[in-house]
């Protein structure tokens, strides 16, 4: 359930924070809040998972024995011949 907050801030960070939201095609509102869920989520954890991350887990299903390095190393490969 999202809830309305008031924060009161210098008019020039709020300035830089909405074209830093823009220039990454987000709204101000969700900057923040992946921010404090970032920040509020290493007091549980000692590793940081941003919520993209968080919504991406579990989408690929790779078989135990891939092996990223030599896959990326033939992309490279094909990428450059």
């Amino acid at each position: 359930m999202d809830t309305k907050l008031t924060l009161k801030l210098d008019q020039e960070t709020i300035e830089k924070a909405k074209r830093f939201a823009r220039h990454r095609n987000t709204s101000l509102s969700m900057l923040i809040e992946n921010y404090l869920q970032l920040i509020t989520s290493q007091e549980e954890s000692t590793v940081s998972i941003t919520p993209l991350v968080k919504s991406l887990s579990g989408i690929i299903d790779l078989p135990d024995m891939y092996d990223h390095k030599k896959e990326y190393s033939e992309f490279l490969v094909r990428k450059y011949k």
